[in-house]
């Protein structure tokens, strides 16, 4: 009987706990609807992404830099950090320019760009020296001054952006690419500007066939040429290809071999690209890259065509800021002058 009324008493203990257990979940239990609500009360903002974008501001030329920017945050409502990458003599004119303009408002970050990582690098050649300037080869090192950035569009400075830049960072990468390219194959609108001022569209323009380490290569001459004026790029694969290292191997080889040269098709930042990611990079909606507009200053599109196009390259000898040059009044739409006066349009009534 005694060993029964203590099963008793533990069975009660063990009622009597459950039933205060029921009841404190009750009354201390978050309402579902509530713990959703305080979800839904996050700011967008905080999870809004950023689209980071790239463009370098280069001693002579900044005003270039001002227009794109400008450009840019005028045509989007995206969360856009820009990245502006100097020189350590040029930073302190850019940003006193943007701090004192319209671009306040903008979100960037300046970063020096050491040009002693070059050196070694890069062969010197006189036909066309402003392909030779540091600033130039900020493309091959994007995922050493971007840092927390999974995705990253890069941008020359000579080009204006008219549509909004979240379609550009949405493009599409396919496994294994580390980077989104335009073909100059890819748009027939831009086929009979090419002939008409002679350039070249295919991997012959750019490389030395005459040299066994471009046949050693396998890429048929013919195969259509890429421009990286404008790259939507994968910074964890950039690394893990180590594309960085790669680049910089064919410039040595450059400097040693005299692989490409200026006087080819697209300078000495381009070919090392071409060889690099042959075959290896996923394409870009080509009205995302309408170039071309400074290869003469006499060949024209329509203004048809240009109003329907995303973005503007004035790639090429003949700038919008400069003259001559063509398609000047579009550019100049997004142009905001020096506050400092020191860089200066030049047009022909200057």
């Amino acid at each position: 009987m005694a060993l029964l009324k203590k099963v008793n008493q533990i069975l009660l203990l063990l009622l009597v706990l459950t039933v205060c257990a029921i009841l404190y979940s009750k009354v201390h239990q978050v309402p579902l609807a509530l713990r959703n609500e305080t979800v839904d009360l996050e700011s967008p903002e905080e999870t809004e992404e950023e689209i980071p974008v790239v463009i370098c501001a280069a001693a002579g030329r900044m005003g270039a830099a001002v227009a794109a920017i400008n450009s840019i945050y005028s045509n989007t409502e995206a969360n856009v950090l820009f990245y502006i990458i100097g020189l350590k003599t040029t930073i302190p004119h850019i940003r006193k320019w943007i701090e004192n303009s319209k671009l306040k408002e903008i979100k960037f970050k300046v970063v020096e760009f050491n040009p002693m990582v070059l050196k070694g690098k890069v062969r010197q050649d006189a036909s066309r020296p402003e392909l030779l300037q540091p600033l130039n080869f900020i493309r091959f090192y994007l995922p050493l001054l971007i840092q927390k950035h999974e995705k990253v569009i890069y941008l020359d400075d000579d080009i204006i952006v008219q549509g909004d830049i979240q379609e550009l960072y949405d493009t599409k990468l396919a496994p294994g690419h580390a980077a989104a390219f335009s073909d100059d194959c890819d748009l027939p609108s831009t086929h009979e500007m090419v002939r008409s001022v002679g350039m070249q569209n295919t991997y012959m323009g750019f490389l030395d066939y005459r040299k066994q380490a471009i046949r050693d290569l396998g890429i048929s001459p013919s195969t259509c040429s890429f421009n990286p004026g404008v790259i939507v790029g994968n910074m964890t694969e950039w690394k893990h290809q180590r594309i960085t290292e790669q680049l910089e191997k064919w410039m040595q080889r450059n400097v040693e071999e005299n692989l490409y040269s200026s006087t080819l098709g697209g300078g000495v930042a381009t070919s090392p690209m071409l060889i690099v990611f042959h075959g290896k990079y996923s394409p870009i909606n080509p009205m995302w890259h309408i170039r071309h507009l400074g290869w003469s200053p006499d060949a024209r599109y329509s203004e048809q065509f240009l109003q329907e196009s995303k973005l503007l390259h004035w790639n090429g000898k003949y700038k919008p800021w400069d003259y001559p040059s063509v398609h000047t009044d579009l550019w100049e739409n997004w142009f905001i002058p020096d506050p400092s006066g020191k860089f200066k349009l030049t047009r022909s009534y200057s």
